[in-house]
């Protein structure tokens, strides 16, 4: 049998934009992830990847930023 990879990376670095992507969801809303998916025109669990630390494209990372109104020096600007 051969065993799926895990779709959540075991960089760090992602695991911080995860983190960035959760905690601006929190300060700026008070919705929960799904429904913030929902709004924002993502797929749920696409949505709840992003925030895992998940590897995501260049252009979904573009999406993140656009829902959240920031430029990408702005999100990038909290970030080690």
């Amino acid at each position: 049998m051969i065993k799926k990879k895990s779709q959540i990376s075991k960089d760090s670095r992602l695991a911080e934009i995860g983190n960035r992507v959760r905690a601006l969801r929190k300060a700026n809303t008070n919705l929960s992830a799904e429904d913030f998916a929902n709004e924002k025109g993502f797929d749920r669990v696409q949505y709840s990847r992003i925030e895992n630390g998940a590897n995501i494209t260049m252009k979904t990372l573009l999406k993140v930023v656009d829902a959240h109104n920031m430029t990408l020096e702005e999100f990038f600007s909290n970030l080690d």
